[in-house]
């Protein structure tokens, strides 16, 4: 007899305890090129799945111990057997029967006295869906070890931007920093460095969007702040600074393979003039730099930003210098918008004004260092949840 399922050597477990039935079926079987297993007992039988690994089972609804129906429900319950193609062989005909059988995980239901056309067309049917089946959890396997992969790469990016961040400065200005990466690889850099003797430069940026095109572009920005390789630039003037930015990213269309439209980001960049202890600042669409000056019930809390908008959104934006006369004893805390624009565990949108009270609370506690505390808090508002968005958190003394 010529093979209907010549391209395979499947293993066919017949589950029967009446021996002409499996001789029958096995008799059957073997000429369509299967591997026929037997097992006289529902016992033997769910012994011999994990060891088979069958493709089909034909199982007899009426089975000593363990029935079929019984032992039908406890194979597609376990998800590793979940794909094995189920056949019910039974005298029952009734449609009571065959809503019993299918309610219990059976795939298909064969009457007895088996017909050989009708028991070909339900293996064929059978292995249509067995195959589609392993097709299925081919493609998850597959697409499970490139989210894999993508993660390992991921991550990596990630530890490549945390590398290029400043390490704490404990100089003539003290410095520390937190940078709390959300789920996704996002924008989130900052630097601060000694332009010269006297001159202190400090920024933080906030790139749109998520993954390894806001981090390169942040990634970016930062080495060209570092090189200052802006031609023409003094990079004592914020103002101009930003204003530099502004032109040569939003004029460049295919700029990191990006449009204007598609990606711009928010910055704040200050300038500080150690020995006449002046900061001179501009931002262009980001949080207010907070600086808290003064010690007790005397101290003071100012909020400096200047007017404009994210750089790349509009490529004629002009953005001007401000000053601030720092006194003794003051700290500066720079941060991203996605530290305090998060759900608190009540459901709630906490905002700047909230976390500006945070800050004025743990900067009173604190001799110094207060960044820790404040990003604990933070997450314990969240009650320890992932962010959704990139959190940097920077603390400067200005002595």
């Amino acid at each position: 007899m010529p093979s209907l399922f010549s391209d395979c050597m499947l293993p066919v477990l017949i589950i029967e305890d009446d021996r002409l039935v499996r001789k029958l079926l096995k008799k059957l079987l073997q000429p369509q090129g299967f591997e026929v297993v037997e097992a006289t007992t529902g016992e033997e039988g769910l012994a011999l799945v994990s060891k088979v690994r069958p493709a089909l089972i034909l199982c007899d609804w009426n089975l000593p111990g363990i029935d079929g129906l019984s032992l039908c429900r406890t194979i597609k319950a376990n998800p590793n057997w979940a794909d094995v193609y189920f056949i019910l062989l039974t005298a029952y005909s009734s449609p009571e029967h065959h809503v019993k059988a299918l309610d219990n995980g059976a795939d298909d239901f064969l009457s007895k006295p088996i017909k050989i056309k009708e028991l070909s067309a339900r293996l064929r049917a059978g292995l249509r869906v067995y195959r589609a089946f392993q097709e299925q959890r081919r493609l998850t396997q597959e697409l499970k070890l490139q989210q894999e992969q993508l993660e390992s790469e991921m991550a990596e990016a990630a530890e490549y931007v945390r590398s290029l961040l400043p390490a704490p400065m404990d100089d003539r200005i003290i410095a520390r920093s937190q940078f709390l990466p959300s789920r996704q690889l996002g924008g989130d850099c900052f630097d601060y460095h000694w332009l010269d003797s006297d001159f202190f430069a400090m920024y933080l940026l906030d790139v749109s969007g998520h993954g390894l095109g806001a981090a390169l572009v942040s990634v970016t920005i930062q080495n060209v702040l570092r090189a200052q390789i802006l031609p023409g630039i003094n990079f004592y003037q914020p103002g101009l600074v930003l204003t530099a930015l502004n032109e040569a990213f939003a004029s460049e269309t295919d700029w990191l393979s990006e449009t204007p439209s598609d990606r711009y980001f928010t910055i704040w960049y200050g300038v500080y003039n150690y020995s006449k202890q002046l900061l001179m600042y501009s931002s262009a669409g980001h949080p207010p730099a907070v600086v808290i000056s003064g010690q007790s019930q005397n101290h003071q809390i100012h909020r400096l930003r200047t007017a404009g908008t994210p750089i790349g959104m509009f490529s004629d934006s002009k953005y001007k210098t401000q000053f601030f006369k720092v006194e003794q004893e003051s700290s500066l805390y720079l941060f991203s918008d996605g530290i305090y624009e998060i759900q608190q565990s009540n459901g709630e949108v906490w905002n700047l004004d909230g976390f500006v009270d945070l800050i004025d609370r743990h900067h009173q506690s604190q001799q110094f260092d207060s960044s820790e505390a404040i990003v604990r808090a933070v997450k314990d508002l969240k009650c320890d949840r992932d962010f959704e968005d990139d959190c940097s958190l920077l603390q400067i003394k200005l002595r």
